[in-house]
């Protein structure tokens, strides 16, 4: 299966399938068929190529397991980090504000309002937000199915008892069949 992430600047229509459309002026999601006039993100989750993609990577999944897809944003306070940490499954990140320090694999990367990354799930990451402005992003995570309603993160050495944490706020969480 490939997890990808496409722009559309004037509107879309989008038709059925394991699809997360994104409406950027009003910050809301649906799962599936949607239309809107304005700028939306559409993350989607199937076996062809990735034709006109900000963003798309191979995701391994269980055809044989239940799983579910959620989008939410998260918000940073100013200077937040989100210590070194892992989810249960992968995702595909879209950044909506601000700056972020993404640390994996030994590199780091800075992005801006409009950068995407994949984040593996099982790959350790440490994310930086900017210091003097507000950061926000908004994912779609594809998780196992017994991850619905809870929290994904999982940090791997506890950030310090004084440390701000980033808040997210789930937009919607949708069952998937992945195709055999």
């Amino acid at each position: 299966m490939r997890l990808s992430l496409y722009r559309f600047e004037e509107g879309l229509e989008t038709i059925g399938g394991n699809r997360v459309v994104y409406d950027l002026d009003a910050g809301t999601a649906r799962f599936g068929a949607a239309a809107f006039d304005g700028r939306a993100l559409v993350w989607q989750l199937d076996p062809h190529e990735a034709d006109g993609a900000l963003l798309s990577r191979f995701v391994q999944l269980d055809p044989f397991a239940r799983w579910v897809i959620r989008c939410d944003r998260v918000d940073f306070p100013l200077g937040g980090v989100a210590h070194r940490h892992t989810h249960p499954g992968p995702g595909i990140r879209y950044l909506l504000s601000g700056e972020i320090e993404i640390e994996t694999d030994g590199r780091s990367t800075l992005y801006a309002p409009g950068g995407a990354w994949f984040e593996s799930g099982s790959d350790p990451v440490v994310a930086r937000a900017s210091s003097h402005v507000e950061t926000s992003f908004v994912r779609a995570l594809v998780l196992p199915a017994e991850w619905a309603g809870k929290r994904t993160i999982r940090y791997l050495e506890q950030p310090p008892a004084t440390a701000s944490k980033q808040t997210a706020t789930v937009l919607l969480e949708h069952a998937i069949a992945p195709p055999l």
